[in-house]
């Protein structure tokens, strides 16, 4: 079980490993609150026994996903039917690339 309380020389430790610069005041902070997410771990842990899998999700995953079959659509005519504007068998929009 990791330690409940973290010192000032274990603050120190992950700042450097994690390239963080801390002044005193910070050390102080970082030890309470780093001690607390330890503590709140522990908590977990010893609720989890060795005879609970370990899991990701309460449930089971499922694909949700239809087949991928082919079905009829709308023909070119009805597709184009309510557009505001068309050009030949396409959809007119405004131009928003000043390209030539």
């Amino acid at each position: 079980m990791p330690p409940e309380t973290l010192s000032g020389d274990d603050v120190v430790h992950l700042a450097t490993l994690a390239r963080i610069d801390l002044d005193a005041d910070e050390r102080e902070l970082m030890a309470g609150q780093l001690s607390g997410i330890l503590a709140a771990v522990a908590r977990v842990q010893s609720v989890a026994g060795s005879d609970i899998p370990a899991t990701s999700h309460p449930l089971p995953l499922v694909n949700v996903m239809r087949p991928d079959v082919p079905r009829p659509s709308l023909d070119t005519e009805e597709a184009l039917s309510g557009a505001p504007a068309r050009e030949g068998y396409r959809f007119r929009v405004p131009r928003i690339l000043e390209e030539d």
